[in-house]
């Protein structure tokens, strides 16, 4: 198994890149399409941030590729404005490195 890395991709509204009108319940429905999408590009879902009010997505998958990503995106029709590798970060591992003495 290649190793894998986090990509982060968003959607927006207001961009065209986001339903006009998502419920849920519309929500459920689609990410059972997605879900199955991913698995067939070897990406793994981990979470989804949404907002139904504002229209925009956050999504962070993992695969091992950005590629990988993008194609199970077009397996369900679902444009992005961007996919991004990330790496994750708090505070304690960011900003309180020790230093060497």
């Amino acid at each position: 198994m290649k190793p894998m890395r986090f990509f982060l991709d968003s959607h927006d509204r207001t961009r065209k890149t986001f339903p006009e009108k998502l419920s849920p319940e519309d929500f459920e429905k689609f990410y059972a399409l997605y879900e199955k999408a991913c698995y067939d590009e070897n990406v793994v879902p981990i979470r989804i941030h949404v907002s139904y009010e504002e229209g925009r997505a956050f999504c962070l998958n993992m695969a091992d590729n950005a590629d990988a990503v993008k194609r199970a995106h077009e397996r369900v029709g679902l444009p992005y404005d961007s996919i991004v590798e990330v790496a994750t970060a708090t505070p304690g591992d960011t900003f309180f490195r020790r230093k060497a003495a």
